[in-house]
C-alpha cells in the first residue's frame, strides 16, 4: 500500500509553517494516541512519521523536492522496541534474520531456560560486539569473528565421565535430580523442594569425572565463526546466532548475540536508506552551469550543475545509497551544494564583478 502524502496525513497545506505543522500533529496524536479508549495506533505511527519528516527543514525540502524517496522511505520516529541490545545505543534495528543465512530473528531468551526439575536444560546466551566499516553496512561482508565460549568438552564428549568409565545414578537425589530440604522458621518446619547440589540437577553422576573439564562436561575454548553480515544493516542492530552459544551438559547451546557497530565516515552520513554528503562548487559554475565531480560509496559520479543553482540545493542520485536490508535496490545518495564565496580576488576579478554589480538588473541566472 502506497504511503499517503505527509500534508495530507496532518491535514496541512505545502505551505504550512512550523508552528502550523506542530499544532497539527499535536492534535493528531491526542486524537490518535493508543494509550487513549478509541485511539489508532496505526494513524498514531503514521502522524508521527509525517511530523518527523516536515519538523527537519531539511528534511522537509528533500520531501518537497523528491517525495517519500528523499527521506529514505521512512523516519526514525515509528521505531519498534524490544531489542535485546537498546542498551548499546545506536538505532537498534528490529531485523528478523531468518532469511539470512538462518540467523533466526532479532529477538529470542537471553537466558538459559530451565526444565521442571530446576535444572537449566539450555546454555546461556552471549553477546559480543564489532565494528564495520560504513561500505561494508551499505555492501554486507562475511567476517571471521573470534569468541572465548563455553564448548563440549572433547575428551568426555559432553558426558562428564572420564573415558572407559560410565554414569551413576546420584547418590544423594537417587536419581530424581532433586532433594528435600527442612527450614525451621518462625512459623514452624517448612519443607523444600530444591535441585540437587551433587549432580546439578540431572539424576546421574560419572563413576570417575573427566579429567579434563572435572565432570562439568563443557570446556572454554576460542572459537572462530563466519558472520554474514547483510547489507543494509545498520548501526546498533544485533545478529542472532543460533545454537552458537554457552554449552551446557545435558541441554542445548544457548545464542550468540552480535552487536553492530558502524565506523562514521568522513564523507558520508546516513539517514536510512539515504546516503548523504555536501560538495562545495565555485560561483562561476554555480552562476553559469558546467559539471561536478561527486564521491558516492560507488565511485566517483558526474552531475550536471544548472545555471543559477544556489547554495543548499539537493541532486539526488537514484540507487547510489544504502542497500535495502530486505531486498528490492537501493536508497539514493542526495548531495547538497554548497556555492563557495572568492575571499581572495585579484584587482581585476573585483573590476570584473563590480562591473556586472553596476550592469542593468535584469533578470540574469534568477538574481
Amino acid at each position: 500500500m502506497a504511503k499517503r502524502d505527509y500534508y495530507e496525513v496532518l491535514g496541512v497545506n505545502k505551505s504550512a509553517s512550523a508552528d502550523e505543522i506542530k499544532k497539527a500533529f499535536r492534535r493528531l496524536a491526542v486524537q490518535h494516541h493508543p494509550d487513549k479508549e478509541g485511539g489508532d495506533e496505526a494513524k498514531f505511527k503514521e502522524a508521527n512519521e509525517a511530523y518527523e519528516v516536515l519538523k527537519d527543514q531539511q528534511k522537509r525540502q528533500r520531501y518537497d523536492q523528491f517525495g517519500h524517496a528523499g527521506v529514505g522511505g521512512a523516519s526514525g520516529g515509528g521505531r519498534a522496541g524490544g531489542n535485546p541490545f537498546e542498551g548499546f545505543g545506536g538505532q537498534g534495528q528490529n531485523i528478523n534474520f531468518e532469511d539470512l543465512g538462518g540467523f533466526g530473528d532479532l529477538f529470542g531468551s537471553m537466558f538459559g531456560q530451565q526444565g521442571r526439575s530446576g535444572r537449566p536444560n539450555r546454555g546461556q546466551d552471549v553477546a559480543t560486539e564489532i565494528t564495520i566499516t560504513f561500505e561494508d553496512a551499505v555492501f554486507g561482508k562475511e567476517k571471521e569473528i573470534s569468541v572465548s565460549l563455553d564448548d563440549t568438552c572433547a575428551h568426555c564428549k559432553g558426558d562428564g565421565a572420564e573415558p572407559g568409565h560410565g554414569i551413576k545414578t546420584c547418590p544423594t537425589c537417587q536419581g530424581t535430580g532433586q532433594v528435600n530440604r527442612v527450614m525451621n522458621t518462625i512459623f514452624g518446619q517448612i519443607q523444600q523442594t530444591t535441585v540437587c547440589d551433587h549432580c546439578h540437577g540431572r539424576g546421574k553422576v560419572p563413576e570417575k569425572a573427566c579429567t579434563v573439564c572435572h565432570g562439568k562436561g563443557t570446556e572454554r575454548q576460542m572459537q572462530k565463526i563466519k558472520l554474514k553480515i547483510p547489507a543494509g544493516i545498520d548501526d546498533g542492530a544485533a545478529i542472532r546466532l543460533n545454537g552458537r552459544g554457552q554449552a551446557i551438559q545435558g541441554g542445548s547451546k544457548g545464542d550468540l548475540y552480535v552487536n553492530i557497530r558502524v565506523k562514521p565516515h568522513k564523507d558520508f552520513t546516513r539517514e536510512g536508506d539515504l546516503i548523504l554528503s555536501e560538495e562545495t562548487v565555485d560561483m562561476v559554475t554555480a552562476a553559469l552551469g558546467g559539471t561536478q565531480t561527486v564521491k558516492t560509496v560507488d565511485g566517483d559520479v558526474t552531475i550536471k550543475i544548472p545555471a543559477g543553482t544556489q547554495s543548499g540545493t539537493d541532486f539526488r542520485l537514484a540507487d547510489h545509497g544504502v542497500t535495502h536490508l530486505r531486498g528490492g535496490g537501493r536508497g539514493a545518495h542526495i548531495v547538497t551544494i554548497k556555492v563557495a564565496t572568492p575571499t581572495k580576488l585579484t584587482k581585476y576579478q573585483k573590476e570584473l564583478l563590480q562591473q556586472f554589480n553596476e550592469a542593468p538588473k535584469k533578470k540574469i541566472f534568477g538574481l
